[in-house]
C-alpha cells in the first residue's frame, strides 16, 4: 500500500446534482498542489461517461441524484472496470445522511470511501490522498454502523460466541499487534497510528499485513469488528 505523502497529481471528478456542493468541493481540492480535479458531473450517467472521457484516479459520488444515482453508478464503474484494461477509479461517496441502507449500500456497491458531507475540509482532503493511494476511508460514523450491521448479519443470537471467538484470535497477537489492531478498530489512518505509537508509517503496514494473516481479515473493517466483539472498544 502506497504512503500518501508520495502521491502526486492525484486527479479527481466531481459528481453532484448541486453546483454549489460542486464548487465547494473544487475550491476546497484546487488548492492542494497534489490534487487536480478534471473535471465534473450532475448525475451518475453523466459520470461514466467522464471516467470513459478523463480516466479520474478519484471519483467523489453523491448518492442521491437524478437520472442515476452514485450508487448505481459506481456499480456500473466496477462492473466495466472488471474487463477493462484499465482499472476504474477510486470511489468516494459523499452523502448528508450515514442512514445504515446507504453505508452498507456504497460498500456493496465498490466504494472505497464513504463520508458524510459536513466531513471537514482536511478530513476530505486527507480521505481523497489515502483512497487514491489504495487506503480505504470512511467516517467513523459509517465504520460503526458497518461493523454493527455486518455483526447483527453474521450472527445477532450468539453475542458471547463470537466474543469468545474474538477473544481467541486477539490472543494470537503481539502486543504490539494488539495495539495496532486497537488503532485500526478506532478508524485510524496508518500515519495517525505511528504517530500515537510512535511507529513508522512501513512499521505499521507490516503490523497491519500481520494482523490480516493472524486473524484471517481481508480488510480494517474485520479487524474492527474482531477488536469490537472482544470489547476493546
Amino acid at each position: 500500500m502506497a504512503d500518501v505523502t508520495d502521491m502526486t497529481d492525484v486527479t479527481v471528478l466531481l459528481v453532484d446534482d448541486d453546483p454549489l456542493v460542486r464548487q465547494a468541493l473544487a475550491l476546497m481540492l484546487g488548492g492542494q498542489s497534489d490534487l487536480r480535479v478534471v473535471g465534473e458531473a450532475v448525475n451518475g450517467r453523466e459520470a461514466l461517461a467522464k471516467v470513459r472521457e478523463l480516466r479520474p484516479r478519484v471519483v467523489l459520488m453523491d448518492i442521491r441524484m437524478p437520472v442515476m444515482d452514485g450508487l448505481e453508478a459506481t456499480r456500473a464503474l466496477h462492473a466495466t472496470g472488471a474487463s477493462a484494461a484499465i482499472p476504474p477509479p477510486r470511489v468516494v461517496v459523499l452523502t448528508t445522511f450515514d442512514a445504515d441502507e446507504y453505508v452498507v449500500g456504497a460498500v456493496a456497491a465498490g466504494a472505497d470511501g464513504f463520508l458524510l458531507k459536513d466531513t471537514a475540509p482536511a478530513d476530505l482532503i486527507t480521505a481523497v490522498r489515502r483512497v487514491a493511494a489504495g487506503e480505504p476511508m470512511m467516517s467513523p460514523s459509517a465504520t460503526a454502523t458497518l461493523v454493527r450491521r455486518v455483526r447483527e448479519e453474521v450472527s445477532a443470537a450468539e453475542p458471547s460466541r463470537q466474543a469468545a471467538a474474538a477473544e481467541e484470535a486477539l490472543a494470537r497477537l503481539t502486543g504490539r499487534e494488539r495495539e495496532v489492531a486497537v488503532a485500526v478498530g478506532r478508524g485510524l489512518s496508518n500515519a495517525e497510528i505511528g504517530a500515537e505509537l510512535h511507529l513508522s508509517v512501513p512499521t505499521v503496514k507490516a503490523h497491519v499485513s500481520r494482523l490480516f494473516d493472524k486473524l484471517g481479515a481481508t480488510n480494517r473493517v474485520q479487524i474492527a469488528m474482531t477488536v469490537h466483539d472482544a470489547g476493546l472498544l
